[in-house]
């Protein structure tokens, strides 16, 4: 996969993954945090996982008000490139258990990204697929190291 026209590298973060980073502040995803503010990193997203991100900022669990909720959201939105390109002629990628997280691989693909970041095991368990088919792993935020390619399968 190429590097964006910035020379930053493409990666999606599913919605726990941004979780983790925005909300949370987990140190374990802290090296993705560093690479994005630095522009090492360009974390894509498209209309419909903004609107999970959106969704999700507002469960009862997470106990954030409207103030913090908007917040995250433009926190969010600085940190993310929207994709809006179209569908690429490619090899149809693996189907995830969770039919709401079709969309993360989706994106991934179509957005050229070297990786997908998350802690699903649905999602993880498509890594192999991903990298012989697709050129992108699936990782949990601790295992993505700066500089690194994609893993073999």
């Amino acid at each position: 996969m190429s590097p964006t026209a910035a020379g930053a590298t493409p990666i999606v973060l599913d919605t726990n993954a941004w979780l983790d980073l925005l909300v949370f502040e987990d140190p374990r995803i802290g090296a993705i945090r560093t690479a994005l503010g630095e522009d090492r990193l360009a974390a894509f997203t498209d209309a419909d996982c903004r609107e999970e991100w959106r969704r999700v900022l507002d469960y009862p669990v997470l106990a954030l008000d409207p103030a913090r909720q908007a917040a995250l959201l433009r926190e969010f939105d600085t940190l993310t490139r929207p994709y809006d390109g179209h569908a690429i002629d490619a090899p149809p990628l693996p189907r995830c258990r969770d039919a709401d997280d079709q969309k993360f691989l989706e994106l991934a693909r179509a957005c050229g990204a070297r990786w997908l970041v998350s802690r699903d095991k649905a999602l993880l368990r498509l890594n192999r697929k991903t990298v012989r088919d697709h050129g992108f792993s699936v990782l949990v935020p601790e295992a993505w190291r700066p500089g690194e390619a994609v893993p073999p399968g």
